[in-house]
C-alpha cells in the first residue's frame, strides 16, 4: 500500500469540489443503495446523467481531471459514505499524461488498489468499470489504454460481482481511430453522441 501511503505527504488537489460534494450531502443527503458515478472529467460534465438512466438513482461524483490516486484518495468521502449498491468507475486516461513514466501496467495496478478498497469496505456492492476511452487528443496513449483495459478485463472477468463495460472499440471508426463527431472542440470530451455511445453500453449492467 505504497501509494496510500504516499497520499497522505502531498497536497491535497480538488479539495474545493470534494467540500462542495460535503456541502450538498450536508442538505441533503443521497439515499442508501444509490448508484455512485465516480471517477474523472468525463462523468463531472456528464451532469445530466439521470436523465439518460431513469429510474436508476445515480449519485454523481466526478470530480476534475482526476486519476485513479485521487479517486483513491477520497474514496472515504465521495463514496464509502453512500453506501451503494453499485460503483461504477471511469478513471485512468488522466494517469496516462500525468508523467512519462505511467503506462498501462500502472493504471492497472493502481486499479486494483481502488477496486480492492471498494471490495474492502462495500463488500456487498458491484463494480462497474468503464473502460478508458480513446480521445482524438491523445492518439499517443491508445496503447498503453488499451494495456490496461485488456488487464483489467481480464482481472475483472475473475471477480465476483464485477463488470467490464467496453466503450473504447465504440468509439472507433474503422480505421482505428477515435471517431471525431462525438467530441467537444477539445477533442478530449465528449459531446451528447458520445455519452449516448455510452449510455448503450453502460446501461445493461445497471442494477435497478
Amino acid at each position: 500500500m505504497l501509494l496510500l501511503a504516499a497520499l497522505q505527504g502531498v497536497a491535497q488537489p480538488f479539495m474545493d469540489e470534494i467540500k462542495q460534494f460535503k456541502k450538498e450531502d450536508s442538505i441533503q443527503f443521497p439515499p442508501k443503495e444509490a448508484i455512485v458515478f465516480v471517477g474523472s472529467s468525463s462523468f463531472r460534465k456528464w451532469t445530466d446523467v439521470q436523465s439518460y438512466f431513469p429510474g436508476y438513482p445515480i449519485i454523481n461524483r466526478g470530480f476534475g481531471g482526476s486519476t485513479l490516486p485521487d479517486v483513491i484518495r477520497y474514496a472515504r468521502d465521495i463514496i464509502f459514505p453512500y453506501h451503494p449498491k453499485q460503483v461504477v468507475i471511469y478513471c485512468g486516461d488522466n494517469d496516462l499524461v500525468s508523467s512519462d513514466t505511467v503506462n498501462g501496467e500502472t493504471v492497472f495496478a493502481r486499479f486494483k488498489i481502488l477496486f480492492g478498497m471498494i471490495r474492502k469496505n462495500l463488500p456487498a456492492a458491484d463494480i462497474v468499470f468503464v473502460s478508458l476511452k480513446p480521445s482524438p487528443s491523445r492518439l499517443r496513449t491508445m496503447k498503453n489504454e488499451e494495456i490496461a483495459n485488456d488487464k483489467i478485463k481480464d482481472y475483472i472477468s475473475k471477480q465476483q460481482h464485477a463488470s467490464f463495460v467496453d466503450v473504447y472499440h465504440k468509439m472507433l471508426n474503422p480505421d482505428g481511430k477515435p471517431i471525431p463527431a462525438i467530441f467537444e472542440a477539445d477533442s478530449l470530451h465528449m459531446n451528447s453522441g458520445g455519452y449516448k455511445i455510452w449510455q448503450k453500453e453502460i446501461q445493461p449492467h445497471l442494477k435497478k
